[in-house]
């Protein structure tokens, strides 16, 4: 015999806070991660996950993802570095001792060439 279940009262609809939205999409796009199974944990469906990626990632300020990868195994001269490449085709490679506040002023305006 088929089970039906009947759901009397309001319509659950929840609110999202921005970094709610960004902490699962970060998890969704995490490697080794998939959508489907954080979208499970979190009780909505796959479309969400995708849409709140969409919409952060229209907005100008805020979300930008993020790819670890290991190096080539060369390291220039002067140490470490954080390479960063933007959607226009900008790039640039910051030497990990560079103060946060110039780097974050550097990927600025590289983001608005």
């Amino acid at each position: 015999m088929a089970q039906i279940q009947i759901i009397s009262g309001v319509e659950r609809r929840r609110r999202w806070s921005k970094d709610q939205k960004q902490a699962l999409v970060a998890a969704a796009f995490a490697p080794g991660a998939t959508v489907s199974e954080i979208a499970r944990q979190a009780d909505i469906g796959t479309y969400m996950i995708y849409r709140w990626r969409q919409e952060l990632s229209a907005e100008t300020t805020g979300f930008a993802e993020m790819i670890v990868s290991p190096g080539s195994g060369s390291r220039d001269q002067h140490g470490s570095a954080i390479e960063v490449r933007v959607g226009n085709g900008a790039h640039a490679r910051i030497p990990s001792t560079t103060p946060p506040d110039l780097a974050a002023a550097i990927v600025k305006a590289m983001v608005r060439l």
